[in-house]
């Protein structure tokens, strides 16, 4: 039995952690479980509650870790709690995985130094200061480093998974009864396609949080730069 962590916390995205457990969840020898620092419901951005079935002190030994993003992971980027067992896990896990922003937890926490990896356009070029390769695709593979772009990329994580663990027939088949078959209404899906004036709005109204985010990820890569040289 192949048991996956997908992990909660306050104002993740919900839908980073939504999709690919319900891409996963029923699947042959597959169990998938909610994990959280506690065992306290998690508040989602906007009011959405999520109950874990676990905690980090309680959790069963994890094959598969996926990390969602959502403006949440600039607490938990800083947080010893969360980065120690993320690295701990990572070590023994088949499979380590991302969904949105979730790629900068992985990267705070060490864990795509030399990968190639994906996540949500805005954040895109923080990668580079986790040491890993930007590439500006919907699902990234490299090695056992699995890694979703933005909010809806979470479903193609979850099928890639299933292809990786259980076959493409079984994926398929899962795609199939998902009845997966993504069409945005409007073009506006990355920043190449998108509407110019739209793209900048949105840039503008996540500018606070992304200046944010820069400034944690430049505290973290000092601290493991002092670490380094001493």
């Amino acid at each position: 039995m192949i048991t996956v962590g997908c992990f909660i916390f306050e104002d993740m995205t919900a839908l980073d952690i939504v999709g690919p457990y319900e891409a996963l969840t029923g699947l042959p020898n597959i169990q998938t479980i909610l994990v959280a620092a506690s065992a306290e419901p998690v508040r989602a951005e906007g009011s959405m509650r999520i109950v874990p079935d676990c905690t980090f002190a309680s959790a069963p030994a994890l094959d598969v870790l996926i990390i969602p993003g959502g403006s949440g992971i600039n607490r938990i980027m800083e947080d010893n709690l969360w980065m120690n067992f993320l690295t701990g896990r990572a070590a023994e896990a088949q499979w380590i995985t991302s969904v949105c922003t979730g790629a900068l937890v992985l990267g705070a926490a060490g864990l795509l130094r030399g990968y190639r990896a994906t996540t949500h356009w805005l954040s895109l070029d923080l990668l580079v200061k986790f040491g890993a390769v930007p590439c500006p695709q919907r699902v990234v593979v490299d090695r056992n480093r699995v890694t979703g772009g933005g909010v809806t990329a979470g479903i193609d994580v979850g099928l890639a998974l299933a292809a990786m663990i259980v076959g493409e027939t079984t994926a398929r088949e899962r795609q199939l009864l998902l009845q997966y078959n993504l069409q945005p209404p409007f073009p506006d899906n990355n920043p190449d396609s998108a509407d110019a004036n739209i793209a900048q709005a949105v840039r503008v109204a996540r500018s606070g949080i992304q200046q944010a985010r820069l400034e944690i990820i430049d505290r973290i890569t000092r601290r493991a730069a002092g670490t380094h040289q001493t």
